[in-house]
């Protein structure tokens, strides 16, 4: 078979694989109940193609994970204001958590799935090393605000996803309710008193 035909089906049964993932984890109620098999039958495909193209079902799920994060990751690389990178970041940092906020609140079971997945610390997961390190460096540009490393961990803590599924699908809290805590939030510890024992200097 040609090199080109193989690549081409290659891709084909790729973009197979993550829609009928993404469709079963938005309709599954456990991300658990949720296997390879299932992913396979649902895409039309050998469970064979699936580890071939991505290892696992961790590696899946990056995968998926990565195709769904796509916009947001141009607009904070590229965009314009508030995530892209010439917001102030006293503006940013809020505009950052929100938008992971909302990204999974529209993704809560590939999240809790993601999130989940791998036997290693979660705070060693290469998404959230990404999340983590961007926070970091926007939190280094506010001046007066020490220990950015601790305070990116803190924040981030906000918008774990199962914490996101506690407050939205167990306490039912409203969506614009959360986004406005959050915001809150961000700002009392980017604003915080040193004198308190909180983040910032003078």
């Amino acid at each position: 078979m040609p090199e080109h035909k193989v690549r081409k089906d290659a891709a084909r049964n790729r973009n197979a694989v993550l829609a009928a993932a993404d469709t079963l984890f938005a309709r599954g109620e456990s991300p658990d109940d949720i296997t390879m098999a299932d992913i396979a039958a649902a895409a039309g495909v050998g469970k064979g193609t699936l580890f071939r193209a991505f290892g696992d079902r961790a590696g899946l799920l990056r995968a998926l994970y990565e195709a769904r994060l796509e916009p947001i990751r141009k607009a904070i690389e590229a965009g314009p204001p508030p995530l892209g990178p010439a917001t102030p970041p006293h503006q940013r940092v809020p505009a950052l958590l929100d938008a992971v906020l909302c990204f999974k609140l529209d993704n809560r079971r590939l999240a809790l799935a993601l999130e989940e997945s791998g036997s290693s610390s979660p705070y060693q997961a290469e998404h959230y090393v990404r999340w983590h390190g961007l926070v970091q460096a926007v939190l280094e540009q506010i001046p007066g605000l020490t220990d950015s490393d601790f305070t990116a961990h803190a924040l981030l803590a906000a918008i774990r996803a199962d914490l996101v599924e506690q407050l939205a699908g167990q306490e039912r809290i409203p969506r614009e309710r959360m986004r406005a805590q959050l915001a809150n939030f961000a700002t009392r510890v980017l604003d915080s008193d040193p004198q308190q024992g909180l983040v910032a200097e003078p």
